[in-house]
């Protein structure tokens, strides 16, 4: 019955949020449905303890992110940059690669450490504006930009600096740059594969006679200024945001050291304020490198910057209210979920599967899937099963490089179900829905999923690490 109930509460969650409605209002009505229906008395204390605590954390140390995320993106569309990367992205690869250009922008930025979420602020404008050149359905810009940004440059190639990436380092005793050949066959698959997808989708669209659509939602607004800025110029704020996420990542740890506190108050015995910066060094990294690629586009195009910038930092605002709300929500009721006996059960019964890399590979993206989370998942894993992981693979002798790899790539498999928070934020900065894109996000988690499957079998195959 206990599963049952953490079964009902995903499904739910799902279905609420493919059929359109606010997961913001409906992620806490799945999440404390659930505790009803395990212990009543426990529906206020999970509400205000564990829901509402989580939410909060996560709009405490991401809101920032979003917000300067978003700004960001609303001026690269108002300077007219989007459209001068677009144009000579036209003339590099041709309309025909239109999709290509974009997984390979998203590619380059979530590879050089910018934010999963920041990519899609950052790449939308330039998106819309290329596939309304090259009238491709706008539905199939959630599929592109997955693919770019959230599969193999955030889990699958070595040294990528995500944090999906990252965290089994603390488990394994690895680097981020685990398995390297495994890794690359790993992303080279999910590319050729999910690019074959996308572009059988617009050829399908294509011979539909279906171009880029009419009445849509959040379309960038048409740049009205003059000349368009020269490539390298309109390029140049991502490069600044993609070197200097990298420096300040290196350079903050060792300015602060591991911990940094600071007197709140000049006056009184206020106890002092002590910072983890090991936890947080890489969120002031982003937004560090945010900051620094706003004041690039202020300083190449000033003008058409300033004369919308009031209505257009208003819309910018709203969108990083709305997608951080969302997400935080998500946060929330994984957690509540990941609290309720149910969610041993589903533990449990992961852990009984034979093989060791197909048991981490399955319980880590399931575990994904139901908190809506490849991070909080693969954590919630790694931190339960990690000791009975090590011990079946070194009984097996298999690399811990091996297990790392199969852990990170799993967990960007099944996390991209209709509920998870990066999928609500992209489709709500596109102004897309559920039912007009989620099918091309689903197909591409889809093959990230298969992905790890495949480098489980070229591991056994060949013994490649």
């Amino acid at each position: 019955m206990a599963f049952l109930i953490v079964l009902a509460a995903l499904c739910f969650l799902m279905y609420v949020a493919y059929r359109g409605h606010s997961v913001i209002l409906f992620a806490p009505v799945a999440a404390l449905g659930a505790v009803l229906l395990t212990d009543p008395s426990l529906v206020a204390p999970m509400f205000t303890g564990l829901f509402m605590d989580k939410m909060v954390g996560f709009l405490k140390l991401y809101f920032p992110v979003f917000l300067l995320g978003a700004i960001f993106g609303k001026l690269i569309e108002t300077s007219g940059f989007s459209k001068s990367i677009v144009a000579a992205t036209i003339r590099l690869v041709g309309r025909e690669r239109a999709m290509l250009a974009i997984v390979a922008v998203c590619a380059l930025l979530t590879y050089g450490g910018v934010s999963l979420f920041v990519v899609v602020f950052a790449v939308y404008p330039f998106a819309a504006e290329l596939f309304r050149q090259s009238d491709i359905p706008k539905r199939l810009i959630p599929g592109t930009i997955a693919l770019g940004a959230f599969t193999f440059t955030m889990d699958a190639l070595p040294g990528t600096p995500q944090i999906q990436n990252i965290i089994p380092t603390a488990f394994f005793g690895t680097d981020t740059w685990a398995a390297p050949i495994l890794g690359t066959i790993g992303g080279v698959f999910i590319l050729i594969v999910g690019l074959a997808y996308l572009n059988w989708r617009r050829r399908a669209a294509l011979k539909a006679g279906e171009g880029y659509g009419t009445q849509l939602l959040n379309e960038p607004a048409p740049f009205a200024g003059g000349k368009l800025a020269h490539p390298l110029v309109a390029i140049a704020p991502l490069v600044v945001v993609g070197v200097a996420n990298k420096l300040f990542s290196t350079w903050l740890p060792q300015a602060y050291g591991k911990q940094h506190s600071f007197d709140p108050a000049v006056i009184g015995d206020a106890a002092p304020v002590v910072q983890d910066v090991s936890k947080i060094a890489a969120i002031w990294a982003v937004e560090g490198a945010l900051l620094l690629g706003i004041a690039a586009v202020l300083a190449f195009a000033w003008k058409p910057v300033t004369q919308s910038f009031a209505e257009g930092s208003k819309a910018a605002i709203g969108g990083a209210l709305l997608a951080a709300m969302n997400t935080a929500s998500e946060y929330g009721f994984g957690a509540v979920i990941a609290a309720l006996p149910g969610f041993l059960v589903v533990a449990n019964a992961l852990g009984a599967i034979p093989n060791p890399l197909v048991n981490e590979a399955v319980t880590v993206t399931a575990l994904a899937g139901i908190t809506g989370s490849a991070s909080g998942g693969m954590s919630i894993a790694l931190a339960a099963m990690s000791e009975t992981f090590i011990a079946n693979a070194q009984a097996a002798s298999i690399p811990m490089e091996v297990l790392h790899r199969v852990a990170s790539m799993a967990s960007g498999g099944m996390d991209t179900l209709p509920h998870n928070g990066a999928v609500i934020t992209l489709l709500a900065v596109t102004g897309l829905s559920h039912r007009q894109a989620y099918k091309d996000v689903f197909a591409i988690t889809l093959i990230k999923t298969a992905a790890v499957f495949v480098v489980i079998a070229t591991f056994y195959a060949t013994g490649l690490v």
